[in-house]
């Protein structure tokens, strides 16, 4: 069983990099072309960073391999007996340090990489503004988080494993509970914990953002401003929160490079998101993953566990879980990334109704440009990791020609647009 894993992962791996290395090639052979939505400057660093993005994730892909290999063959039962000579008494704390061993582990290893994205890619390319005390500071809080919340979901599950017969079942639903828990609450008590949050001092853009959620039906349960500058120069806004209130959150490098109908556009998107139920269709295709599989955890041969060099117990399990997510979650996403496009294109439909296309895609464009985001991918890499569309045929339907935009003195930010005429 485990040869057999191993071979399935050693495929999942494989196109990876493989996606991977054909992304970067197609990056390379594009940024020789003319420049679209960009100056021809700006377009080249953008392929350039895609171009070193890549690497990092080609080298994240060959580290999680080698990382599945070591813990499938040796890791498992290494741990496991270690563990089982100091605490023969409690399968339960056998399981809860094992756990914490698995993630330790995990996280030494993956450090280095995050460490060389932060201070030398994103560094490089002007993004992070992130210091070696504040990334310090944040690692200790990730890990309080997990010493708290992470622990304690941990115990519960492992309850839960130990005590019921049909404990896969019961663990999927505290697991979904959890989860949407956690994503309704982030923008309140998690992000806070991150980064700081002052009430939008503009009252003439926050008059306008509670018209555009009075007339979609919701209301604003505040409009906030994060300090994401802290960190990097990305742009970005969201919504938050339960029911028809929403926390609004604007990030303060978005409101240093909108207008103010840029961002109403922007948030009507999002808020076509809500409108449509597009969270929760999300939710739903995330719930038949994760049922799937705990379905299979919970029906797999006790002999896979002696392969392991381990014995059946809780901790095991959820450790077995994490371990084979990334394989399972590789063959649910493209399906996922499918209805999310689709879903784009309508939310863009209503974005652009509650402010206008003008402004969408002038708000789209300059994203793309302060975010150094390449406007071009490989097919096979859009199929496999994009949630939204590519960005040329999102302003398409919206009406916007590229073409007319090969000279740096037409681009958007002068105000000038190219619209299709139907």
């Amino acid at each position: 069983m485990i040869q057999a894993l191993i071979i399935l992962f050693s495929i999942y791996t494989a196109i990876k990099v493989y996606v991977s290395v054909m992304q970067m090639g197609y990056i390379i052979d594009e940024k020789r072309k003319d420049a679209v939505l960009m100056t021809k400057a700006k377009y080249q660093e953008a392929a350039n960073y895609a171009v070193a993005k890549e690497k990092v994730s080609l080298t994240s892909h060959l580290l999680e391999y080698l990382l599945f290999i070591w813990w499938a063959l040796v890791g498992f039962g290494v741990l496991y007996d270690f563990l089982s000579q100091y605490i023969l008494e409690s399968t339960f704390w056998v399981s809860i340090i094992f756990l914490v061993g698995y993630f330790t582990i995990d996280y030494i290893v993956s450090l280095p990489l995050s460490i060389y994205q932060t201070f030398i890619v994103d560094k490089h390319f002007g993004f992070t503004k992130t210091t070696p005390k504040l990334f310090i500071i944040d690692q200790i809080k990730s890990i309080m988080l997990f010493l708290t919340v992470g622990i304690g979901v941990m115990a519960l599950l492992v309850w839960i494993i130990e005590n019921f017969e049909m404990w896969w079942l019961y663990g999927f639903v505290v697991i979904m509970f959890i989860l949407l828990v956690i994503n309704f609450a982030y923008p309140t008590i998690i992000a806070p914990m991150f980064n700081k949050f002052t009430p939008l001092e503009d009252k003439e853009l926050q008059n306008k953002i509670v018209v555009l959620m009075e007339n979609a039906g919701m209301k604003a349960n505040g409009v906030f401003v994060m300090d994401a500058s802290k960190r990097d120069n990305r742009l970005n806004a969201y919504f938050g929160g339960f029911g028809k209130s929403k926390r609004v959150v604007l990030f303060d490098t978005l409101l240093d490079k909108l207008s103010h109908d840029e961002l109403i556009a922007v948030l009507g998107h999002e808020l076509g998101h809500y409108k449509h139920g597009d969270i929760w269709k999300n939710i739903a295709l995330m719930t038949i993953l994760f049922f799937g599989i705990f379905y299979l955890l919970g029906h797999l041969p006790e002999s896979i566990f002696a392969e392991l060099h381990t014995t059946p117990i809780a901790g095991v399990k959820i450790a077995f879980i994490m371990l084979v997510f990334p394989l399972l979650a590789f063959i649910w996403m493209p399906i996922i990334s499918l209805f999310s496009r689709h879903n784009e294109y309508q939310a863009d439909k209503y974005g652009s109704g509650v402010g206008s296309k003008e402004h969408l895609v002038s708000a789209l464009i300059k994203l793309v440009g302060e975010n150094k985001a390449f406007p071009k991918s490989h097919p096979l890499f859009i199929f496999f990791y994009y949630s939204h569309p590519p960005i040329l045929e999102r302003l398409k339907v919206l009406g916007f020609d590229e073409y007319h935009h090969k000279d740096e003195s037409s681009l958007p930010h002068d105000g000038i647009f190219s619209f299709i005429k139907n």
